[in-house]
């Protein structure tokens, strides 16, 4: 693979950092996160905590919003192994939103020939201790990150590491973005620190993994599309549901956009007639958060 780490064309080829300014904004401040918790949707949150075995494979428990209120709940993400996802910011925390469309803005200029024509974003709120899984995103992705120090590996976009199949599973909504992973894998990780002040971006679908360094963490995810990138989910869906029936489409990257466009028009008619129903809609919970508990982690209440 030549400097690009993906085979996926777009305008960026590798993981990078811009500055932003969100930070003096006041939006990672303790009064304001407690603030935001509290008023925010339960069903926007996920709450999720990854267990890992000696070769780096993952299982997953899922918690329920819970009891707490906005500062004890604060207080213990910041003593557990907890990773928090504040869904769809753009309606929980307008304020955040508009602060962060702006420096995307930024983000277009830096990478000439971005052109969103959808965003969408989710505030994540992690322990000290946190790590999240080897797994890619359906879409472009800038990581704002507003307090403490993560650790992001970043790995080529190549089929070895990024299987068209697992794709197609994740953007039909079989299995969650988790991907195939093997410690093999870290030789070819780019690592980057990230600090706060930095927004980091890498290629279409990238696959990648976090660890934060010891300390409480918050950032901005925020998800991208663009008419390529709406094609090419598209034609991994319509892909999905061809193989799911015996077929054995062509992988994506070797098509053309009209043939991409082609199987992304398919591709709504599919949605639309329930072509694959979601493995993942449901998810069943298994703690509450809790202060002083293990790892953050309480008993769930009913």
């Amino acid at each position: 693979m030549s400097e690009r780490r993906t085979r996926y064309p777009g305008p960026i080829a590798q993981a990078g950092t811009i500055p932003h300014s969100l930070i003096e904004q006041g939006f990672a401040e303790d009064e304001a996160l407690a603030g935001v918790l509290d008023r925010y949707p339960a069903e926007l949150f996920d709450i999720n905590l990854y267990d890992y075995d000696e070769e780096g494979q993952v299982s997953l428990r899922t918690g329920a919003r819970g009891r707490l209120n906005g500062a004890e709940l604060l207080e213990a993400i910041k003593q557990g192994r907890l990773w928090v996802n504040l869904r769809e910011v753009e309606t929980g925390w307008p304020e955040l939103w508009a602060a962060a469309m702006a420096e995307f803005r930024k983000v277009e200029t830096a990478y000439p020939g971005l052109k969103a024509v959808k965003n969408a974003g989710q505030l994540i709120l992690s322990s000290p201790k946190a790590r999240v899984p080897y797994h890619f995103d359906a879409a472009g992705v800038v990581l704002f990150h507003l307090r403490g120090r993560k650790r992001i590996y970043v790995y080529p976009g190549d089929e070895a590491h990024l299987p068209e199949r697992a794709m197609e599973q994740v953007v039909s909504r079989q299995t969650t973005e988790e991907l195939p992973y093997t410690l093999a894998f870290e030789s070819d990780a780019q690592v980057m620190d990230l600090e706060p002040g930095q927004a980091l971006t890498w290629p279409l679908y990238a696959p990648h993994r976090v660890e934060n360094l010891d300390r409480f963490c918050v950032s901005l995810s925020m998800d991208f599309q663009t008419w390529p990138s709406r094609f090419r989910n598209g034609a991994l869906y319509t892909n999905a549901v061809m193989r799911s029936r015996g077929g054995a489409p062509r992988q994506t990257d070797s098509m053309g956009q009209a043939e991409l466009a082609l199987r992304w028009a398919a591709s709504l008619g599919l949605k639309r007639a329930g072509a694959l129903k979601s493995k993942i809609a449901h998810y069943e919970r298994q703690f509450e958060p809790e202060v002083g508990a293990t790892d953050g982690a309480g008993a769930l209440n009913n």
